[in-house]
């Protein structure tokens, strides 16, 4: 067995593999190290939220397989919490959920319809709840903020610690992982014989060959077009003191996600600084990948100056200490996939929007039944050899990308001037462009 990308999805695949097979040969390539790539520089979100649309993944399987995505979702972020304390990951794992705010009358009303929305698709109480503005200011005050909700399905993390414990644990079980170990290219089954993967040192060839690249996956030949690889950046303060703290609150360590339409993702960290993320620059002309998680000092600036709009405590007593930047991989219907041809020998999975954390674990466990050929509830899943068609050339996904989160952008400056309750048409003209 072959597994290309030490990334979450790479790792946890080939350690639900060898937990289930012991005798089982894995091999994982990894052109840099494990962890390099998104997996090692996210928001520390272990979101148990659908990566793609409950809609699509509806309208093609059915409302019950889709709510049953949800469900093994929720499932997932109790399954990476359950794992990093069985193999002794610390990683700054804590369960405080997932706080949304709204800042503005839009943002109000869409938080709302998403808590009215989520009743239709079976959350109780117990998934998603409103909070009254008593209760959101005792949790954590932002400033400005008009409406909240509140869910438990997430858990914060350290991600590179969680990352970087993850592949000690698949090493510790007999997975060898070869970290500077590009692969070039991958090959199909032919004539009954193997799969391959082509390295500058040499060919592994395997039954299978599974293909956990993500944001990646346009640097392999042939899959420039597959998944659009989006950047989004983060910065990280220094430590804040007492005082701070005791005037933004944030006791529960839960994550903090805005309803803006040129969104933001945040948490306190186990150190007491502020990870703060947004998208920065989103998309590199032709495809190309992100050179090393370098951020631009324009994207510094622009996400402290919204940190600071929204905790200006922070102002007067932290600064800058850390930024980086990560490339995770978008499909062309926003819609995480996991695939595998028995036939071939190929498999792969990705596509998490953002949202792979938690994704990736549920698809190491897909990948485990599917390359046993068991069939389970995980492999009845909607994102199960799920085919969606490619991006647009250049220089159309270019313009798309940059319109889309222009218009984003512009949708949030009139919906906090206008104060209407309306969200703005820029942002549903954006929609449209791009099929988000």
């Amino acid at each position: 067995m072959c597994v290309v990308g030490a990334g979450y999805t790479g790792l946890w695949t080939a350690y639900y593999l060898k937990r289930a097979r012991p005798d089982l040969r894995i091999v994982v390539l990894e052109r840099e190290f494990a962890g390099f790539g998104a997996s090692g520089r996210n928001g520390g979100w272990v979101l148990g939220e659908i990566a793609g649309s409950r809609e699509r993944y509806a309208a093609r399987h059915g409302r019950p397989a889709a709510i049953a995505l949800q469900r093994a979702m929720f499932g997932a972020v109790d399954e990476v919490v359950r794992v990093a304390a069985e193999e002794g990951i610390g990683a700054g794992l804590v369960r405080g959920g997932v706080l949304h705010v709204a800042r503005n009358a839009a943002q109000r009303a869409r938080l709302a319809a998403m808590v009215a929305e989520a009743r239709c698709w079976g959350w109780t109480d117990d998934d998603l709840v409103p909070l009254p503005a008593g209760e959101r200011d005792d949790r954590l005050r932002v400033e400005g903020a008009t409406g909240a909700a509140w869910s438990p399905h997430c858990a914060r993390a350290q991600p590179a610690e969680l990352v970087r414990g993850l592949a000690g644990a698949v090493r510790d079980l007999g997975v060898r992982i070869y970290e500077g170990t590009p692969v070039v290219r991958i090959n199909a089954r032919r004539t009954g014989g193997p799969a391959a993967a082509v390295t500058p040192y040499g060919t592994v060839t395997a039954g299978y060959v599974l293909r956990a690249t993500e944001g990646f996956t346009a640097a392999l030949p042939g899959h420039r077009r597959d998944w659009l690889p989006m950047n989004s950046s983060m910065i990280v303060t220094t430590p804040l003191p007492a005082r701070t703290w005791k005037a933004i609150g944030w006791e529960r360590r839960e994550l903090l996600g805005d309803m803006a339409h040129y969104y933001m993702y945040a948490q306190r960290t186990a150190d007491d600084r502020i990870a703060f993320g947004g998208r920065g620059r989103p998309y590199r002309y032709g495809s190309r990948i992100d050179d090393g998680g370098r951020t631009e000092p324009a994207t510094i600036d622009a996400l402290w100056t919204m940190l600071t709009a929204m905790f200006p405590a922070v102002a007067d007593e932290g600064q800058v200490d850390h930024a980086w930047s990560g490339v995770l991989g978008v499909p062309r219907d926003w819609c995480a996939t996991v695939v595998l041809d028995h036939g071939t020998g190929l498999g792969h999975a990705g596509g998490y929007t953002g949202h792979g954390v938690a994704s990736a674990n549920l698809a190491g466990r897909t990948f485990r039944d599917l390359v046993l050929g068991e069939d389970t509830e995980l492999t009845a899943l909607p994102w199960v050899n799920r085919r969606v068609r490619r991006w647009e050339p250049e220089p159309l996904r270019w313009l798309g990308v940059h319109a889309m989160y222009a218009l984003y952008r512009a949708a949030d400056a009139r919906e906090t001037s206008a104060g209407s309750a309306r969200t703005s048409s820029l942002a549903l003209l954006a929609d449209r462009i791009t099929g988000h």
